[in-house]
């Protein structure tokens, strides 16, 4: 049991003189050892920290790129759904004699018109309006005083509208 006894004192010897050797080496000027250690730890310092900022704009990217992917998801589906508006305004346009038939496919529109709204879709296109190539496919011209020029007359098919992109170009007659 003495030889146990006798490695403890041993340890805190050799701590003692780690320790004392440590206090010698930060107090000696111009001492090579510790300027050596200073540049390794700021080079570490600095490899840390652009480390850091490497995942940073990693997360930022990913997460760019996770919404693109809802986006452009959000956008394909409700391009498929867009006949379907079409074929409801048509309805709407449509004289019929049954009104609850009318008031069933004007509530229809209501909540599919929620629905895309929800969505962030704008749908656009409406007579009077600029023509705007960069959101409008014009598949007929007329000359018209009565309205301005380069404006809309008629809308065949309304556009729409994820935020800023075009999802669909409305189909339009413009005035010249």
């Amino acid at each position: 049991m003495a030889k146990k006894k006798e490695a403890p004192q041993t340890e805190e010897v050799q701590e003692a003189a780690v320790e004392e050797t440590v206090e010698k080496t930060v107090e000696a000027p111009g001492n090579t050892e510790l300027e050596q250690t200073k540049e390794a730890l700021a080079k570490e310092h600095d490899q840390y920290l652009r480390l850091a900022a490497e995942y940073d704009n990693f997360r930022k990217r990913s997460q760019r790129e996770k919404d693109g992917i809802y986006q452009d998801g959000v956008a394909d589906t409700a391009k498929k759904f867009l006949p379907v508006y079409d074929n409801l305004e048509r309805a709407l346009a449509n004289d019929t004699t049954d009104e609850a038939y009318k008031k069933g496919v004007q509530m229809i529109m209501n909540e599919f018109t929620k629905i895309v709204e929800s969505l962030g879709i704008t749908v656009y296109g409406a007579a009077g309006e600029p023509f705007d190539p960069e959101k409008h496919n014009a598949v007929m011209h007329i000359e018209d005083d009565t309205l301005e020029e380069n404006s809309i007359a008629e809308v065949f098919q309304k556009g729409a509208m994820l935020g800023e992109k075009v999802i669909r170009f409305a189909m339009v007659k413009v005035a010249n």
